[in-house]
């Protein structure tokens, strides 16, 4: 026997880095082809759309069903007026402006409508509140005053508009009918 022969089972430290280095440059490459980011507005701007149709349908299934007039609280709102949508709260305040990025101002102070009564009614679940995104018409209080980041409108030929006070990868998300 003149010398131990070693059998090499195994990879080389630099053949690992190199792997390693491969892989994450791959990894890179599908991390940016995805946007991840891109995709999370994309899904929040969905919810909201479907939020908006769900109310809409709401409404007009309600006003259906009620041999043409509307929810009262929707009723009772002035024409062409964009109000809040609120979920059960009694305000005489806080629904102005606090949406001030809100495509549509709620520009009188109490412009909330409150659309718990489409949940009582059997209509809806729950009032929906849009996803957090820049949460633009939050005020940041916890008293329950800044709405759901939805507003609607009931023009003078009874058509109703809802509209998302935010959107990330859309223009904007409003529905009418």
């Amino acid at each position: 026997m003149l010398g131990k022969t070693y059998n090499k089972k195994g990879f080389t430290l630099i053949e690992l880095l190199i792997v390693i280095a491969i892989i994450s440059i791959i990894a890179a490459v599908v991390f940016v082809a995805l946007d991840p980011l891109t995709r999370f507005r994309d899904a929040r701007d969905s919810s909201r759309w479907s939020d908006i149709s769900g109310l809409l349908s709401a409404v007009k299934i309600d006003q259906v069903d009620n041999g043409g007039s509307y929810l009262s609280a929707v009723d009772s709102m002035t024409a062409e007026e964009w109000y809040m949508i609120v979920d059960g709260a009694t305000m005489t305040s806080g629904c102005a402006d606090n949406d001030s990025n809100c495509d549509q101002d709620v520009s009188t102070d109490g412009n909330c409508v409150d659309m718990s009564g489409l949940v009582s009614e059997g209509y809806l679940g729950s009032v929906p509140v849009s996803p957090a995104g820049e949460v633009t018409w939050d005020s940041g209080s916890t008293a329950g005053d800044e709405g759901t980041g939805y507003v609607i409108k009931r023009d003078a030929t009874g058509i109703v508009h809802i509209q998302a006070c935010e959107s990330e990868n859309s223009d904007s998300i409003v529905i009418a009918r």
